[in-house]
């Protein structure tokens, strides 16, 4: 939670004045810029608030959990 509250991370539906197309993962995404970008979902649908972490696409294959970039967090055991 403490990732998605921050004043840089973003829901944004629009960019300059116009709608997310699907192209660049409208209509609808997410932005945390202290994370590698696979945190960044495109083509948000909805979200869903749950207990504890749990592996995502990505994080199920091999990716990292947290993902901090100023860590070098790549992959599972970095």
């Amino acid at each position: 939670m403490a990732d998605i509250t921050t004043d840089e991370a973003l829901v944004a539906y629009a960019f300059e004045g116009e709608e997310i197309t699907a192209e660049h993962g409208g209509p609808v995404r997410i932005v945390i810029p202290h994370l590698y970008f696979w945190k960044s979902a495109k083509w948000l649908r909805g979200i869903e608030l749950i207990p504890q972490d749990a592996p995502g696409f990505w994080e199920r294959n091999g990716y990292h959990m947290y993902a901090d970039p100023f860590k070098e967090q790549r992959f599972w055991n970095d």
